[in-house]
């Protein structure tokens, strides 16, 4: 009996095992379907208003369109690297320009969550807290960290989806115009579709100060659709990666030796009156190591 219940117990672990990593490709193939070429819908309106000042102007409503490349960049078990190339201008003369980029590691405990005003806070989370789950880490252009968070991917009717929440810093369209809030609170659902797939957002502008309670200013909804096209009409991002991305390898190594040190991380918004994105992308900086690392510690506060 106690060798009936011993194989018993084997072949139960064994069939835990493989729906495990059954459900790990599922997740895995559901990422990978986040590359390719796309049309992009960019949509964000504020719904709901909480100040009490009675000047409050909510932000206008924001309808936008780009053409997107999302490159698979590092395609290993346990990490998804998808770099975003938006390219604009005409078709006859196309410009790219490197935008977001989001990393997917499995199982991660180590994290970088957004405190406020420029300021991350490294985190170590037990194994058990993520396990199955996947961490999405979003870098800005100049592949600075911006926010992270992890959540299971769930596989449901037909459906892929995965949703979290986390604190984030205030998204472009908005640090140049509004400084009345300094995080914000972001749920993210990335959920793949027939033609492609759709980041959706329920964010809510915060106004976020030590000691104190959050406040919450106001709510928005974002949409933001990505329509599958045929990659050849990305060929000019394509092309672009490939001149480009070794250098961009540099830039990423960097950052990783850094976020290796395990601490609080500050960065200043401008170093010589310019934010980090203008050095890297100036076209007179080289991209050599010590060209990169000199620049990057130059932003980290000390």
């Amino acid at each position: 009996m106690k060798r009936l219940a011993f194989f018993s117990s084997l072949s139960i672990m064994f069939t835990l095992f493989v729906s495990a990593q059954n459900k790990m490709e599922q997740d895995r193939e559901a990422i990978k379907q986040m590359c390719g070429c796309y049309e992009v819908e960019f949509n964000f309106a504020e719904t709901f208003e909480y100040s009490d000042d009675e000047t409050y102007t909510p932000s206008k409503v924001k309808h936008d369109k780009g053409l997107e490349w999302v490159q698979l960049v590092t395609d290993d078990q346990n990490k998804l690297v998808l770099q975003h190339l938006l390219i604009v201008g005409k078709p006859d003369a196309p410009h790219v320009i490197k935008h977001w980029r989001q990393d997917w590691l499995y199982e991660n405990t180590e994290l970088y969550t957004y405190k406020a005003d420029n300021e991350w806070s490294y985190i170590s989370l037990p194994k058990s807290h993520v396990r199955g789950q996947w961490t999405q880490k979003v870098f800005q252009v100049d592949d600075s960290p911006r926010y992270e968070g992890s959540a299971t991917w769930v596989h449901v009717d037909g459906r892929s989806f995965w949703e979290n929440n986390t604190s984030a810093p205030l998204p472009r369209r908005e640090y140049t115009k509004r400084s009345d809030y300094n995080v914000t609170m972001r749920n993210n659902r990335h959920a793949i579709t027939q033609d492609g797939w759709i980041h959706d957002q329920d964010n809510k502008k915060v106004v976020r100060k030590i000691g104190q309670e959050d406040v919450v200013l106001a709510e928005e909804k974002g949409l933001n659709n990505y329509k599958r096209v045929a990659n050849e009409r990305c060929k000019a991002a394509q092309d672009w990666w490939s001149s480009n991305g070794a250098d961009w390898a540099k830039v990423r190594a960097k950052w990783d030796r850094v976020f290796m040190r395990k601490q609080d991380l500050k960065l200043n918004a401008k170093v010589d009156d310019k934010p980090l994105y203008t050095h890297l992308f100036d076209k007179d900086f080289e991209k050599n190591e010590a060209n990169i690392d000199r620049v990057i510690e130059s932003f980290i506060s000390k």
